[in-house]
């Protein structure tokens, strides 16, 4: 399958190799990254980027052993029309408990984690012939700390497929005052990712592992602001000889 076109939306993200040095937010993960759709992009294997219709690492509750463990899983929930298309890739915060097919997912608390360092966000632009395009851009946190996007994910049975799919989407909540101004400053409402609050506790409930409600589990989904992140323009793709 060709890679997904980057969104508006947050389509890529860069995330820590070693997924042990997230135990101050949740027990040892000892998941192993190589083979999960990664791109190496640092020494020794380090940071890797994710995007659209790859897999990623999901930190989920496994309820049966009582802890939590790395699933690989596909970027993108399955099209109804073509299991091979990623589509939808986000839950939109206000409705994930309410519209389909996020509603019984969320309700079964069917909820992941994945850590991120940096993420990016897709700019509505104009190139000199007055095409519209997409500018990529990049929000770095700055600070090296691993973060958690908020993820709900299912199982779908598909007939070419000798094994059920795991899938995921991506929480997304409306955008802070720095995505907003600096980005997408023409969308009327902007959104950006779901960033879970750092402590055991928040990723506990979201994860389903305190038997929260679904009220509390949702408000958990909120955006983040305040923040001294940075956002750049990525530089553009060298055009092809």
């Amino acid at each position: 399958m060709a890679p997904a076109t980057l969104p508006d939306m947050c389509g890529k993200f860069t995330a820590l190799a070693s997924w042990r040095n997230v135990v101050d937010f949740s027990q040892p993960l000892t998941g192993d990254c190589s083979g999960n759709g990664g791109d190496n992009e640092g020494d020794g294997g380090e940071v890797y980027t994710y995007r659209v219709g790859g897999m990623l690492p999901v930190v989920v509750w496994d309820a049966e052993e009582a802890k939590r463990r790395v699933v690989p899983m596909r970027w993108g929930f399955p099209s109804p029309r073509d299991w091979r298309r990623p589509q939808p890739i986000h839950a939109r915060s206000e409705t994930i408990d309410r519209i389909h097919p996020f509603r019984i997912p969320f309700a079964g608390r069917q909820t992941g984690i994945v850590v991120f360092r940096t993420f990016n966000e897709g700019q509505e632009a104009k190139n000199s012939k007055g095409t519209p395009i997409t500018k990529q851009w990049t929000v770095d946190p700055k600070d090296g700390r691993p973060r958690g996007f908020a993820f709900l994910w299912n199982r779908f049975e598909i007939p070419d497929l000798p094994m059920p799919m795991l899938a995921c989407v991506m929480a997304t909540v409306p955008a802070n005052e720095l995505i907003r101004r600096t980005i997408k400053a023409e969308e009327e409402n902007p959104r950006m990712p779901a960033i879970l609050d750092d402590g055991y506790l928040t990723w506990a409930t979201w994860l389903g592992e305190a038997g929260a409600p679904d009220d509390e589990t949702k408000a958990l989904l909120k955006t983040v602001e305040g923040v001294t992140w940075e956002a750049f323009p990525e530089p553009p793709r060298p055009r092809k000889q």
